[in-house]
């Protein structure tokens, strides 16, 4: 007898229960509907996607010490390692300093901002110093002194990434200078510490479609749709920029590892969804850092470059702020010179190093852009108060998908990567690696698909199912 077929209401019912991307999709849809008809009631709805983000967050620190800590020691070679971060180091800049320069190019082609003929003194500019709360961006030295710890506990507590960076670093040197011998104990605990990070993460990630579900209503409610049509040639230009450096992004990634960025953006698509819908990066952090594991990333690439990244690797934030800085000057009939618009490229090589984290950051960066320059008042940063939340997601999904491209990029330079695993999880074949909204640890689906799963998994069978 033929097995029966599920009707179609039964099929739907059981994509929108176990697919994360559909669940998403649908709640961006929604939450756009709300706050295009209810304006004042999606107001209210904001504490949904900043409860999310804020739960994301109290796991990225712990789970990235996790990862460091278990990658260096099981890699066994802290050369290794410094290799892996060099490299990182050298691919962001090349890929930041790109990003600025295709922005600057595209501004100078394209002049969104020409014609208007904007007053500075009719714009407000105490609304930058609301969107800003008076709050400055750190100098090259702050940032470096910053990014050292002044207490074990404290760079958690405060979530500072780059701190926990260096403690994991450090902890993992440990570890390989004393030997399992001496501590045979952590590095299991440490590994068991990480199984329980990614099951909570599993938990947190059910909310997700709620979350996407009150950022959107939130930013339509209070943006509306007008302000397309308003600053609709700069973000037509933005969004094509970071197309046409996303493609080249398509294009290094496979002349360096033979891979797909679109398969591995189908790959990562609700992750995808989920980052535009907050309008956060971080709130993906650790579903990215679990996929790329899977992916064939090792542990300690994935663990070092991605979270690197998030303070090193700003592409959309960079291609915007480029095009942002030569909007403003254009509006306001400031003709900018060669040597003018060299200066901004390094201004913001630096400037943009320090924005991560900072409430405003692009507002500060373009301000101090503009006060370097000395030709265009402080104060036109604020024309672009009213299209900035648009422009989120162009930076987010440029972001993301810069860093996973430096992960895959860096890992395949030091060794670090499984290709041949890498192209069966982005081609479909390998089951598991397929998005279902999580309804059990990692581990546990992973052994309840397997072919010939032993029936006492051993340790080192757990640790890799993570």
């Amino acid at each position: 007898m033929p097995p029966s077929v599920p009707s179609l209401p039964r099929r739907v019912a059981h994509i929108l229960r176990t697919s994360l991307f559909v669940q998403v999709l649908c709640a961006l849809v929604l939450g756009i509907v709300v706050g295009k008809l209810w304006p004042g009631f999606a107001a209210d709805l904001q504490p949904l996607g900043d409860g999310f983000t804020r739960l994301i967050k109290t796991i990225i620190s712990p789970l990235v010490f996790c990862v460091v800590v278990v990658g260096i020691a099981k890699a066994g070679d802290l050369k290794a390692f410094g290799r892996i971060g060099l490299k990182a180091l050298i691919w962001f800049e090349v890929a930041s300093t790109l990003a600025l320069v295709i922005g600057l190019l595209a501004a100078n082609v394209v002049q969104p901002g020409s014609g208007m003929h904007v007053d500075p003194s009719t714009l407000d500019a105490s609304a930058v110093d609301a969107k800003t709360g008076g709050g400055s961006l750190p100098s090259t030295t702050e940032f470096i002194v910053n990014a050292i710890p002044t207490s074990f506990i404290g760079a958690f507590a405060e979530n500072e990434l780059l701190q926990v960076l260096i403690l994991a670093c450090l902890v993992g040197a440990a570890l390989l200078h004393l030997g399992h011998t001496k501590v045979p104990k952590v590095l299991p605990a440490v590994e068991q510490a990480q199984e329980i990070i990614f099951a909570v993460v599993g938990f947190i990630m059910r909310l997700a479609p709620i979350a996407v579900f009150g950022a959107m209503a939130v930013l339509i409610g209070q943006y509306g749709l007008g302000v397309i049509e308003t600053y609709a040639k700069l973000i037509v230009l933005c969004y094509a920029a970071a197309a046409f450096f996303i493609a080249l992004l398509a294009v290094a990634l496979r002349m360096v590892t033979g891979l797909s960025l679109w398969k591995f953006l189908r790959y990562i698509r609700a992750e995808m969804l989920l980052a535009l819908g907050t309008a956060s990066t971080e709130s993906v952090m650790p579903r990215v850092m679990q996929k790329l594991r899977k992916a064939g990333a090792r542990d300690d690439a994935v663990g070092l470059v991605l979270p690197t990244g998030y303070s090193f690797n700003l592409d959309g934030a960079s291609l915007y702020l480029s095009i942002g800085t030569l909007f403003i000057a254009q509006a306001v009939g400031v003709d900018l010179s060669l040597g003018q618009q060299i200066t901004v490229v390094l201004v913001l090589m630096l400037t943009s190093k320090g924005m991560a984290g900072i409430p405003g950051s692009a507002f500060l960066a373009l301000s101090a852009t503009a006060s370097s320059l000395g030709a265009i008042p402080a104060g036109a940063v604020a024309l672009l108060l009213g299209v900035d939340r648009i422009m989120d997601s162009m930076r987010v999904v440029t972001n993301l998908l810069g860093n996973c491209v430096a992960v895959f990029a860096v890992s395949r330079w030091e060794g670090a990567l499984d290709l041949e695993k890498a192209r069966s999880v982005l081609d479909g074949e390998v089951e598991e690696a397929q998005e279902t909204t999580p309804e059990a640890p990692a581990g546990e689906a992973e052994k309840a698909t397997a072919p010939e799963a032993p029936a006492q998994p051993t340790k080192e069978t757990v640790t890799e199912a993570s």
